[in-house]
């Protein structure tokens, strides 16, 4: 995941370069960070399996909100060519986070965790 992340990161920041434009705030982008804020600090909190569970919960909640912003708003949203090329290009990505994690989160309901 990391990996997936720091590539579509670094495709985003080199689109913004190259158009030189600047990302601003916006409802979605404020959601979501606000969801992940508030996480953070949830599991600041925990430890052992409560923090598994807490953490993958949210895992499989972000991946989600992510599909629904990319599939709702943002592609259909995309006035840019190129904007909404990477969009599509990179929600394959998510699709396949959300399914790994969504495993994750059958494996520790089952073990009880």
């Amino acid at each position: 995941m990391i990996t997936d992340h720091s590539a579509v990161n670094k495709s985003a920041t080199e689109l913004v370069e190259r158009l030189h434009v600047t990302p601003e705030p916006n409802p979605t982008s404020e959601s979501l960070q606000k969801g992940g804020d508030e996480n953070l600090a949830k599991l600041k909190t925990l430890s052992g399996a409560a923090f598994d569970k807490a953490y993958i919960d949210h895992e499989v909640a972000y991946h989600e909100a992510v599909l629904s912003a990319l599939d709702k708003t943002l592609i259909p949203s995309a006035q840019n060519a190129e904007l909404k090329a990477l969009l599509v290009k990179v929600r394959p990505a998510f699709v396949a986070h959300l399914d790994m994690a969504k495993q994750i989160q059958s494996g520790l309901s089952k073990s009880g965790a």
